[in-house]
């Protein structure tokens, strides 16, 4: 039964946090025939849910693949855009990398989304689901360990109610509420920067080309979009994002060129700027007793290289997997083997974030030819730039099956 109305239940899986990650992972569960509840802080339209904003999202290969397997692609793609080149540079060095989709007989490395059209897409599949329950608006005010799983406390608009569950996700994001009360410590660095995104159009067509390109500054990226129109991610520091935000439309735009420069040509029309802080927050574990962490929840990765959705969407189909073949979603083996499944891909994904941007942003003079070098090996090296794509395409470890039965 799909409803909008809390309810008590027993022996599902209990979601917590309704963003990307967890609407993805809800809708994993009720294709394979699972009984679930997701319970969401927000009301179940695209305006009210914080993580279907205005972020243009570099959706990996195997991301698409997943959210093809799952339903939710096909209702997404129409405003979508191919990323079939990528070029990763250093302001002032002479090395480069470039990855090419046909060199590795491929129609796409990637895509391009905004991500309020991929929660528009997930909304509608979560209203095709049969095996899901839907709380929203609702919020977790409390939990209590029993024998055979978790009772969590509901706040509703209709009043308190508890919902009995044999397996509780905290899917809540950066700030985990879940995580807290399962006692969960986190390791959080702060990057000391701001991130500023928005869509402008530049003077030359980007022909479905991504570009990041590093600096002393920061890392900036240039994205394909419809009609023309870019996605500008640009990092900052946080000391000077008060500044950067106060600027006039040319200002920006003048700091956007400089640091980007001017392989588009001229850049122009940018379109309504929305900041974000920089944190890396990564859970000390990812499992407790008949709980398990996914998403930003399990760990939150610097921007670079746009993995965050990627990887926690690795992990929505990963655990919906596992639950899918298990008698008990909540059982200590069947948790043990998802922390297993994923902290290769985990571990790797969070090394490669951090240490890319410690190395391709130092401003020490002497790291530029050990950096230019690095690059024109992956350039023109194979073996390395078919591990450079492949992890690109988000195809690490051991992948959720859905992402891989639609690999050419």
């Amino acid at each position: 039964m799909n409803a909008s109305v809390p309810f008590d239940s027993h022996g599902q899986v209990l979601i917590v946090g309704g963003g990307l990650v967890g609407a993805s992972l809800a809708i994993a569960l009720d294709a394979a025939g699972c009984r679930a509840t997701l319970v969401e802080a927000a009301a179940p339209r695209t305006d009210a849910q914080p993580s279907y904003d205005e972020r243009n999202l570099a959706l990996a290969r195997a991301t698409v693949n997943g959210l093809d397997a799952i339903g939710v692609w096909p209702l997404a793609a129409a405003q979508a855009t191919p990323i079939r080149h990528i070029h990763v540079s250093r302001a002032g060095e002479f090395g480069s990398a470039r990855l090419d989709a046909a060199h590795h007989g491929v129609d796409a490395l990637g895509w391009t989304l905004p991500a309020r059209e991929l929660g528009a897409a997930l909304l509608r599949r979560l209203d095709t689901c049969t095996q899901l329950t839907r709380i929203a608006p609702a919020s977790l005010t409390g939990l209590t360990r029993y024998e055979h799983g978790w009772r969590a406390e509901i706040q509703t608009q209709q009043g308190p109610r508890h919902i009995d569950a044999a397996l509780l996700v905290g899917a809540d994001g950066t700030e985990s509420f879940v995580r807290a009360q399962l006692g969960i410590q986190a390791d959080i660095h702060d990057y000391r920067q701001t991130l500023f995104v928005c869509t402008l159009t530049p003077e030359r067509d980007p022909a479905n080309r991504a570009w990041e390109r590093f600096s002393d500054d920061g890392p900036i990226a240039m994205l394909p979009l419809a009609e023309r129109r870019c996605g500008l991610v640009l990092t900052v520091a946080a000391a000077a994002a008060a500044e950067v935000g106060a600027m006039d439309d040319t200002d920006f735009i003048a700091l956007a060129q400089r640091r980007f420069g001017w392989r588009l040509g001229r850049l122009q029309r940018p379109g309504k700027r929305h900041p974000y802080a920089i944190r890396r927050v990564a859970a000390q574990r990812l499992i407790a007793s008949r709980a398990v962490l996914v998403g930003n929840a399990a760990q939150t990765v610097h921007p670079i290289g746009a993995q965050g959705f990627n990887l926690g969407l690795r992990d929505a189909l990963t655990l919906a997997e596992l639950v899918a073949e298990a008698a008990d979603p909540g059982s200590t083996r069947l948790l043990e083997q998802y922390a297993a499944r994923r902290e290769p891909d985990r571990a790797g994904t969070m090394a490669m974030s951090h240490d890319l941007v410690r190395f391709a942003c130092m401003p020490q003079p002497w790291l530029a030819p050990l950096r230019s070098l690095a690059l024109l090996a992956y350039d023109r090296v194979p073996p390395l730039q078919r591990a450079l794509a492949r992890r690109g395409m988000g195809f690490r470890g051991q992948p959720p099956r859905a992402v891989l039965e639609r690999l050419p």
